[in-house]
């Protein structure tokens, strides 16, 4: 039989570790994966990717697609762009939108519309704030809700009103709810009580500045976040809700995780590409608000890379995040009047297998973390993995490819990077979702619409 691509040559990504194999691919799936000595079917057409590590698409579960509502920051389309050109497959939109898919019609409304103009693959993460509406959209097909225990104070974005909730009552009640539907729940961890006194201290001294809201998201060991996620835990383990922790970055956090694993809980975590990257200190004396989201420690960043290695932090997730130069520069003088998070699905992988290959993390442990193990927690049988009978979501890297990022090379619609002027070792040089090229030679090749629901095996289920 005669397949439609035929892989060879390459350092393959593999449930039993990379090694060198041929991939068949054929109506869309990973048709066979041929070790070497093995024959190789007639193939419409041969891809060398010699001296290159292929491996699955990324699935990045975390991602602000910024549309509905905010489109002059970014659309589905230039999204999943950005995603293809980072070796990017899947992606999961964030609910903070306008309107906010908080009810079955806005969450059908916005899947009909990424249908038609996503790249790849793609899902949703409804805000389950109406308890009714929780079952319904479950049913729908999306992969895991989304809230945060947020509450913006000096502008009404990224965290605007109707995704957010911080009462523990009210958070009793929507996992109680979740739970039945064995999806996770995915959590922004903030005690916003806390954040509401400390950040007084810093606003009655008049300083509004970047470092000084780097200082207050940090300020003892990062307890705003620790004691949030405390609170999670302990509701998760008394209502048997799935949950996963976002946004981990702080030593606190990952002893609880730890704790949890150890009591057979159900939690699973993320770190995302600004706390492994873009964190120091001098990133943000240096680029201020288009740094920021959070600082971390030094210590803390170190424990972070030692939670990703020993599987305490589950998975990487970029929560690509862009805002325009306009919403960041205002920053420089009051940063909590600046929109925070930074754009970075374009070049997490690149950077995270650069820290790879310079000891920071196994090769096979990055891999997994942004392919196989985000895949396996929200229910993708078919994804993130190269196995007979996956979609055949494939990005090709070649990893001895040394290069300085640029705002040049970001297909985001913002236009900047905050890793621009930094050199990598590892650069996607192909990327194709179910067989089809959607990245290939520094260009964007995929058409809108070629994407499609990645929905659940089925409801809740999980390898």
């Amino acid at each position: 039989m005669k397949v439609d691509r035929l892989i060879v040559g390459g350092d393959v990504a593999l449930p039993g570790g990379i090694q060198a194999a041929d991939i068949a691919i054929n109506d869309g799936l990973i048709k066979a994966v041929i070790r070497p000595g093995g024959d190789r079917p007639p193939s419409n057409e041969v891809i060398d990717a010699a001296g290159l590590l292929v491996m699955p698409g990324m699935v990045d579960v975390h991602v602000h697609t910024r549309e509905p509502g905010y489109e002059h920051k970014e659309t589905m389309e230039t999204c999943t762009q950005a995603a293809a050109a980072g070796g990017v497959t899947t992606i999961f939109a964030m609910p903070n939108l306008n309107p906010a898919p908080t009810n079955l019609s806005v969450l059908r409304e916005i899947l009909a519309s990424y249908e038609s103009t996503s790249l790849v693959d793609f899902n949703l993460n409804a805000a389950p704030t109406d308890p009714t509406q929780i079952l319904p959209m479950a049913d729908a097909g999306i992969a895991a809700f989304k809230i945060y225990m947020v509450v913006d104070t000096g502008r009404e974005y990224p965290h605007p009103a109707g995704v957010g909730v911080h009462d523990h009552g009210r958070l009793l009640e929507i996992m109680e709810q979740i739970a039945p539907t064995g999806l996770p729940f995915m959590v922004h961890p903030h005690d916003q009580s806390l954040m509401d006194h400390i950040e007084q201290g810093y606003w009655h001294a008049g300083d509004r500045s970047p470092a000084a809201y780097a200082k207050t998201l940090a300020a003892y060991d990062g307890l705003i976040w620790d004691t949030a996620v405390a609170v999670l835990v302990r509701l998760a383990e008394a209502t048997g809700c799935r949950l996963h922790i976002v946004h981990v970055q702080t030593e606190g956090t990952l002893e609880m995780l730890r704790r949890a694993r150890a009591r057979k809980l159900d939690v699973t975590s993320e770190v995302n590409h600004w706390a492994l990257f873009l964190s120091r200190w001098s990133d943000v004396m240096n680029l201020g608000p288009y740094a920021l989201s959070y600082f971390v420690p030094d210590e803390a960043r170190t424990a972070l890379w030692e939670g990703l290695t020993d599987g305490t932090v589950d998975i990487v997730s970029s929560d690509h995040a862009p805002h325009t130069r306009e919403e960041k520069d205002i920053g420089w003088s009051d940063m909590w009047a600046a929109h925070t998070g930074t754009p970075g699905i374009d070049f997490q992988l690149p950077l995270l297998l650069d820290s790879a290959l310079r000891g920071m993390v196994s090769l096979e442990r990055a891999v997994d973390a942004v392919t196989t193990r985000p895949a396996d927690i929200f229910g993708l049988h078919n994804k993130g993995r190269i196995v007979p009978g996956a979609d055949a979501d494939v990005a090709l890297v070649d990893l001895s490819h040394t290069w300085t990022i640029s705002d040049e090379d970001t297909f985001t619609k913002v236009g900047w990077s905050p890793y621009s002027g930094r050199q990598v070792q590892s650069k996607v040089i192909q990327t194709m979702v179910r067989g089809v090229d959607v990245y290939k030679g520094g260009s964007v090749v995929g058409t809108p619409g070629h994407g499609t629901l990645a929905a659940p095996r089925s409801k809740g289920e999980r390898r």
